[in-house]
This record gives structure tokens, sequence and C-alpha cells, in this order.
């Protein structure tokens, strides 16, 4: 079987790369969006999806529209594209999309975030046909994927890219009996903003914990300290806490509902660094969070 690989974000390209390494199917052509700005100087830079295509060979089209010109193939499979698709595309040929939630819960772009954010203690990864709505199709597999009080954004996605290939592979060989989603309990994955990093000091804790788990590693929580901006990487509730928005040591703000230790944070126009580091480039401990 010779499908046809439509993805751009970069669970996509992790996708794309197992698929061509495990070679149960052939990947004939891969579809990805064009070239964005990016970057300070906001050069035109690939999509991760396009440049794992590039590396493994593969025949590769950048299009604002996927779905004007299907590209010959007997099956597409569909990750992280960003593209609603639409006839002539929709209806070519069977199309299966890998979408890391329990459907219909997180239905959308940032399925993963949503659930950390809301303190889900699982979710899933399903390989469901596409459907003119968005991540409504039916299942034809689905696996189940734990998130423990320490995971974040990039364990769960280890977990959705181990179990989801083999669905994959499955649902395109094996051709297993579709079931339909559920009708209650639909929920809306909303694509991730500029707000959703900003760490409000007034939430409690442990909300602020699921935050920062939830946008890590890709994207990263903000906030200021002592009038600095950060990227907060890593974190931890922690039981004693100073007064909101107040920090005490070793580098602890304090929250609605007890304090949010800072681990690892990545000051403006600088590298990653863990705390204890970033302390000692400081003349003085800091004393103010907002």
């Amino acid at each position: 079987m010779s499908v046809a690989y439509f993805g751009t974000a970069p669970f996509g390209a992790d996708v794309l790369r197992r698929l061509v390494e495990r070679g149960r199917i052939e990947v004939g052509i891969v579809v990805s969006q064009p070239d964005r700005p990016s970057g300070r100087g906001r050069s035109l830079a690939p999509p991760p999806v396009a440049m794992a295509a590039r590396e493994l060979g593969l025949e590769l089209v950048q299009t604002e529209d996927a779905s004007a010109e299907p590209p010959n193939a007997d099956a597409g499979i569909v990750v992280a594209f960003g593209q609603i698709l639409r006839p002539p595309l929709l209806g070519a040929y069977p199309l299966v999309n890998l979408h890391s939630s329990r459907l219909p819960r997180w239905r959308g772009a940032a399925p993963v975030e949503r659930a950390i954010m809301a303190g889900d203690a699982e979710t899933a990864v399903a390989a469901i046909e596409v459907a003119p709505e968005l991540d409504t199709g039916p299942i034809l597999a689905e696996a189940t994927i734990s998130i423990g009080p320490e995971d974040d954004a990039g364990a769960v996605r280890a977990q959705a890219l181990e179990l989801g290939v083999p669905l994959l592979e499955r649902a395109l060989l094996e051709h297993p009996a579709a079931r339909p989603q559920a009708e209650e309990g639909v929920t809306y994955a909303h694509k991730i903003t500029g707000a959703d990093r900003v760490l409000d000091w007034s939430r409690p804790a442990v909300e602020l914990d699921r935050q920062v788990r939830a946008l890590s590693p890709h994207i990263g929580s903000r906030c200021e300290v002592d009038g600095r901006p950060v990227v907060v990487w890593r974190a931890r509730p922690a039981a004693a806490a100073p007064a909101i928005g107040e920090i005490g040591p070793p580098l602890v703000v304090g929250t609605g509902d007890g304090g949010l230790e800072i681990l690892e944070l990545q000051p403006a126009g600088k590298r990653r660094m863990a705390a204890a580091e970033y302390l000692r480039g400081l003349r003085e401990p800091p004393k103010l969070a907002s």
C-alpha cells in the first residue's frame, strides 16, 4: 500500500519517521504546509514534516490547499496537518487521522496540552476516519495513555508515538470495523494562545504546575521575575509558600493556594538553565514575580 502523508507539526514529523523506519506502509508522497517566517529574524523556515521528508528522501509537496489536487495514492494518513480537508481530496481514497485524545473529549488543535491542563489522569491516541467536521470521524483503533503527576506534554506525546504508529498500520492494513464516537462528552482543545502561556499567581499551585507541564518542552510558560521576563520549563508545587506573587528560597513563588517552585527557566535572550544556576547569576535573590 502506497500512502500520501499529510502533516506539518513536530509530532507529525516523528510519526512519519517511525512509519518509514518500520516499513510496513510505503509513504509515496508527503504533503505539508508552505515555509513560514520563524525566529527573531523572521526568515522563512520549513515545517518539521517537510524537513523530515527531505531527510528521508521522500517526494514532497508544500501547499496552502492540499484538498484541491489529491496526490496519487491508495490511502492517506493525516497527522497534525493544520488544514481542514474537503473534496476532492476528501473522498478520493481512505484518509486516516491519528489524534492524541480519548475522543470525543479534546477534539481540536491542542488535545495533549488541554488534557494536562484539565488534570486528566488519562487520555488516548486514536486512528480515526477523516470526516468533514473536525475530529468527528469513526474510531478505527484506540489505545489508552496514562498521564502521571509529573508527565509533561513531551512524555504524553512519546506514549502517543509508540502506541499510535501501530494503530495507523492496523487501521490501513487490517481494516478493522469502525465505531462511531459517543455523542456525549464532547470537548474542544482550542489552539494554544499567548494568554495560555502566562502564569497567573492568583491561581492554585497545582493548576500552575499543570500549565507548565502542558506547555513543556515545546512552548513554555511565561512570567516576570523582578521585572525580568523568563520562560518557565519545569516546576512543581511546594507546600510552604510566601504571599501571592512573592518569591521565597530557593525559587518558590506564592500562589492562590500553596507555592510553585521553579526548577528550570530561560531568561530572555539566554539559554535554558536550572534554577540554581539562574540564582547564581543574580546579584541578590529575587523578591517578586508577575
